[in-house]
């Protein structure tokens, strides 16, 4: 088994070094194209992936899926799904990384893959509510859904951004931040993807978790996640989820299976590092925008925003 992970890193961090080179002879804007007015990276989506998404992806009632914003903590919640996996089903663990998780990433023909994987399939989107397909609505498929602290969720996105070579860069923080508050940013706006979850967080098929509670109490976060998708597993399971989990032991793992992309990946992993770029002018902005979209909504309460978003 150890082997076959080494293989499977190898093969990832061949990937990533092959995109890395062609994303050299690329522009800023041949980096990134447009779909129903939503930026995508060209290196990652294609609109040949989208039709296929909606045409070949076939969701199962037993799959699960994470559905983030992105740098809202899916990496973190994919690990802890896919460290589960196996728990539940041995034959997964064979199946693991062969198929690249999220659904507008890679090539059409990984929807045929998918189908010959085993139960439980995750995987995961960045996708806006409305433009994940129906299918998954339909079929009553678990989602769970991750949101961060919309200040952090900017910094880290930032960062991202100017470590990511297959992104384009942003020559300062101030940029960024007006092109993040404006929603152009790839996967668009932060507050439209909030506002369109906080309408459905009483389904029955979806559960919210936050980044903050996780990192408040990652072990009942795995417990709180296993209940939902109503898997049998220890005590003595769930803690080694959890331990295996954290943000040191992801970054470990990464060290080997693939170095240079957990580098882009893993940052800080910090709640309150947004203090080490807002000026008090943005802070205020992001405040003002806050109040405006999801002050007094379920999800504005879940995401305990007086706590981790002012000084």
């Amino acid at each position: 088994m150890e082997g076959e992970q080494q293989s499977q890193g190898s093969d990832q961090a061949r990937h990533f070094d092959s995109l890395r080179r062609l994303a050299a002879t690329k522009t800023s804007e041949e980096l990134v194209f447009t779909r129903k007015g939503i930026q995508y990276p060209t290196l990652l989506c294609s609109p040949e992936t989208f039709e296929a998404l909606e045409k070949d992806f076939h969701p199962r009632p037993d799959d699960a899926i994470c559905v983030a914003y992105p740098k809202c903590g899916f990496n973190w919640a994919f690990q802890l799904l896919t460290s589960m996996a196996p728990m539940v089903n041995k034959e997964v663990e064979g199946h693991i990384d062969k198929v690249i998780p999220l659904l507008e990433f890679g090539k059409p023909e990984k929807f045929k893959v998918m189908e010959g994987s085993p139960a439980p399939r995750m995987y995961g989107t960045h996708l806006y509510y409305d433009d994940i397909p129906n299918s998954l609505f339909q079929n009553k498929t678990k989602m769970l859904v991750i949101f961060r602290n919309p200040k952090d969720t900017a910094v880290s996105y930032f960062h991202f951004y100017n470590k990511n070579p297959m992104l384009p860069t942003f020559t300062s923080w101030d940029e960024f931040f007006t092109r993040f508050m404006a929603g152009e940013v790839l996967w668009g706006s932060y507050f439209k993807h909030a506002v369109t979850w906080n309408k459905h967080m009483d389904n029955p098929n979806v559960m919210v978790v936050t980044y903050e509670e996780l990192k408040a109490d990652l072990t009942a976060g795995v417990k709180k996640i296993v209940e939902f998708l109503q898997y049998s597993l220890t005590d003595e399971q769930i803690k080694s989820i959890a331990e295996g989990g954290t943000f040191g032991s992801m970054q470990e793992k990464y060290k080997t299976k693939n170095a240079s992309f957990g580098q882009v990946l893993f940052r800080k992993g910090e709640v309150g590092d947004w203090k080490t770029l807002f000026t008090e002018a943005q802070s205020r902005e992001m405040d003002a925008k806050f109040e405006e979209c999801l002050a007094g909504t379920a999800l504005g309460k879940k995401l305990n925003y007086n706590v981790y978003c002012k000084y």
